[in-house]
Formats: C-alpha cells, structure tokens, sequence
C-alpha cells in the first residue's frame, strides 16, 4: 500500500467526475470477469445536468487520493422521494470503489457516512447506484463469472472493509440462474401448459409481445403496472416520469420485443415482464476503455451481438402484476409465453435478478422453472 498522505476529497468539475469515472478500470485491470460500462453511459450518469435521478436527489461524490493518485471513490446521497414515499430518514452510499486500501476504505465510508449526517438522516445504507430502479447491492457470494447486465459485480475484499466500518446487512437480494437446455430438449412440463391454459381460459386472459410501433404508449403500460405491482416491496421507490423515460431510451436500443410480454385480463394490461439479452458478454469482449473511441467499442460490441451471436443467457429484469390478479395463477400464464419466447430465440439459460431474500412467492416460481439460487447481493445499513 502506498505510503503517501491520504485525502478525501470532493469531485466538483468535469474533470475530476472524469477522474472518478475513470478510477474503475484501475480496481479491475487484472479482473477477467468484470464488465466496464461505456464511458459515455457513465459520465451522464455522474452530471447532474443530465441524469433524471438528481430532480429529486442530493448527490456529492468523493475521491480518496495519495499523493496525486485517486485510490478510491465513494457517492453519498439522499433521495427525497425514497424518504417520502416510506417516511424515513436515511441516507445512502454508493459508486464505491477502492484499491485494496482499508484506510482509504474506511475514509471514503467514513465521508459518506459524514455527511449524509449533516443533511439530518437517521442512517446510511449501501451500496446503490443509486437506488433500487437503478444497480444496487454487493456481491457476496458468486464470483464464478461476469455479471449479467445491470447488476454489479466488485472485488471480495468490499464485504470485509465494508463489514468492518460497522455496516450490518440491511436485506439480501439473490439471483436464480435458470437452465432452459431440458426445456429446449422435452419442452414445458405438460401440467405446466395445462394449468396455464386451463387459467386462461376460465379468468379470460391472453398474453402479447411488446409492440415497438407504439412503444410511447407501452411505456405509459409499464410505468403504470411497475408502479403499482412494486410498490410494497422493500426498498421501491416510484419512479417518476422523466426517469421513466430516460430509462426506456436507453433500453429501446437493446430490447427484443419478442422477449418482452404484457398479460391483459379482458383485454386491459395487468402485467408484464421485462426479458433482457444479457449484453455484458459482448460488452465484455469489446472492453470499453477511457483512452479507446467509443465508436470502435460499438463496433466490436455490435460485431460480437448481431453477428457472432455470443450472448445466450437472457436477464429477467423487471416484471409484476397489479392487485387482484396476483396469485390467481396468471403468473403461470405469464411464465409460460417468457419462456417460450426465449426458447424460440435460442436463449439456453436466464439469470432472474435480482429478487428479495423474503419474497416467497417469486422465489417460489423461479424454483419451479430449474432455477437456483447462485449469486447473492447485500445491501447493508449503518446507524447515524
């Protein structure tokens, strides 16, 4: 460990969010599984002036430094509209990052912790990049590969400097990984299709693919569903519209519509759910890097999605369906048309993610579709 004078310090400029953004490559440079993000992706993620999350959001960012090298990132923040939609006054940390330095660790911990006190919360909690609709979580257990898309991966040593600065788990969030290859083989079970098609006939249901010729309004579909199906979950928080829609720009570029479903009760949309090619692998074989132009990125990203195919795994990502229609066996319907449809597509394994450690239900259906827990992420809290 390098034995220069630390400093914590606060990214103000352009130039030291870039000094931020760019810390990552140097955590993982000898990391096979980690997957960089596009350098564009994150630079408007880091500025104010063009991120939705911070119309509702006090975000300050930190850098741990020696000498004149960065040895560590840190943001804090405090989301209003988390703290009025559950009446509470926390805090959270996120975007951490660090060489394996546990006093630059505990600094930046220490920062955060510092002044999300100062704006009056209670408690921290942590990581969240930067709440629940975006990446949230540390991985700790389940460092066999890359990540899929949008869900985090960081070294092992995170748990203990993260553990020793006094942060107790707060809840566990696990992944299923689900093996389709004995449904490509002997297709569904036929108690499943039956139970399914005997529901849809008695309850007058009927499933359909996402309709890009009129994705606006299917937004407006999603939007009013996640926010109703969500909302009791831990942690959610109502998305607003500019986030909505700064999220559907972003995944318009890279949904398959014939992954992506809406189950209708007489015709009305009552649920869907979001199926997602996991680009993380040809993202990861274009390795997005800071010094290299992010045209020829695409182009390597774009070769190894379009033409060599290398992605077979799809990510479950989002999905639900509103009161009164839960639990009355349109879930099976649902589950039938997703995997399906990703079966007819190729796709031979789909990660389910993330799901809370005491939601019984969904854990219940991802078990009964060859789905078991591998991975396991954990959000932790610490008393202010």
């Amino acid at each position: 460990m390098a034995t220069d004078e630390l400093k914590i310090e606060r990214a103000h400029t352009p130039q030291e969010r870039m000094e931020f953004a760019r810390f990552p490559w140097r955590v993982y440079k000898n990391d096979p599984n980690w997957v960089p993000p596009l350098v564009s992706e994150r630079v408007e993620f880091l500025d104010p002036q063009r991120h939705p999350f911070y119309e509702h959001a006090d975000v300050v960012l930190f850098l741990a430094r020696r000498g004149s090298e960065v040895v560590g990132t840190i943001a804090a923040l405090v989301n209003h509209l988390h703290n009025e939609f559950w009446n509470e006054k926390v805090g959270f940390f996120g975007l951490f990052e660090v060489l394996e330095d546990r006093q630059a660790a505990e600094a930046l911990l220490n920062a955060a912790c510092d002044w999300v006190r100062a704006q009056g919360m209670d408690a921290i909690r942590g990581p969240a990049n930067f709440s629940t609709n975006e990446e949230i979580g540390l991985l700790v257990d389940g460092w066999d590969g890359p990540p899929v898309i949008m869900m985090t991966y960081n070294p092992r040593y995170y748990v203990d400097f993260i553990e020793g600065a006094g942060f107790f788990t707060a809840r566990d969030l696990v992944a299923y990984m689900a093996d389709l290859r004995s449904f490509i083989e002997n297709g569904l079970p036929e108690r499943t299709l039956r139970v399914a098609e005997k529901v849809r006939k008695q309850r007058s249901l009927s499933t359909r693919t996402l309709d890009m010729r009129r994705f606006d309004q299917e937004v407006q579909h999603v939007k009013r569903i996640y926010n109703s199906a969500w909302a009791r979950n831990w942690g959610f928080v109502p998305m607003t519209d500019h986030e909505i829609d700064h999220i559907a720009v972003q995944l318009k570029q890279i949904l398959d519509p014939d992954l992506c479903h809406f189950i209708l009760k007489d015709g009305e949309e009552i649920g869907f759910a979001l199926i997602l090619p996991n680009l993380n692998t040809p993202l990861l074989k274009a390795y997005p890097h800071p010094d290299t132009p992010e045209w020829w990125t695409m182009l390597k990203m774009l070769w190894h999605w379009k033409v060599r195919r290398s992605h077979y795994i799809a990510r479950a990502y989002a999905g639900g369906i509103i009161d009164p229609h839960r639990g009355s066996g349109a879930d099976v319907v649902m589950a039938v048309a997703v995997i399906e449809g990703m079966l007819k597509k190729g796709y031979r394994y789909c990660e389910t993610s993330w799901v809370l450690e005491d939601n019984l239900m969904m854990r219940r259906m991802a078990e009964a579709y060859n789905s078991v827990v591998y991975r396991t992420y954990r959000v932790y809290e610490k008393t202010l």
